[in-house]
């Protein structure tokens, strides 16, 4: 029998939306296993936050027991300004402030998990792709979503990217619902 009670945290408080004024999306690198307890920290001190989510499941002893996991371990995404800063910096469980270059690429990637939560899709941890074919999903629940295929052969398993960290969730898709925009590459300069 369980001795704890699970962790369960909203994974949006407040709007993904572009800030105004002196505020400004950052990504806040966290201690260990801290990512639930700094949102509970920042909704508390009403400070709008984004922690991505999805659901795992284990047996144990014969029970099937569901979970969340945060997608991206060890990372918070705020709309702060700099009082907000300080307040989150005396939590205790950040290690670093990370700066958000691109505003706009940074929501975007952020609105494409998001509506992948909202319509109830099976999002799986996935890989980072550096090279790839950009795809948008033409039909179902996330389309206009923008995405990377590792090739043709591949056009069921599109990543959702997030580029700043180098991470994305995978979503599997009918492959006759992908259109393919073009080759993708980054390069690290």
């Amino acid at each position: 029998m369980a001795t704890h009670t699970p962790v369960l945290i909203d994974e949006l408080y407040g709007e993904l939306i572009l800030p105004e004024g002196d505020s400004r999306w950052v990504v806040i690198h966290t201690k260990p296993r801290c990512e639930k307890k700094l949102a509970e920290y920042a909704r508390q001190n009403e400070i709008t936050y984004y922690l991505p989510q999805f659901t795992a499941s284990r047996i144990y002893q014969r029970r099937k027991v569901n979970f969340a996991n945060v997608m991206f371990p060890g990372y918070l995404f705020v709309i702060l300004d700099i009082p907000q800063r300080q307040t989150l910096s005396i939590s205790g469980y950040v290690v670093s402030f990370i700066k958000v270059v691109d505003q706009r690429e940074l929501l975007d990637d952020l609105l494409n998990l998001n509506k992948s939560k909202t319509k109830k899709a099976d999002v799986l941890p996935g890989f980072w792709l550096s090279k790839g074919l950009e795809v948008e999903i033409t039909a179902g629940a996330f389309k206009g979503t923008k995405g990377v295929v590792e090739s043709h052969e591949k056009l069921s398993e599109v990543h959702l990217q997030v580029n700043m960290l180098h991470q994305a969730v995978l979503v599997k898709i009918n492959p006759k619902d992908v259109k393919v925009l073009g080759e993708y590459e980054i390069v690290e300069g």
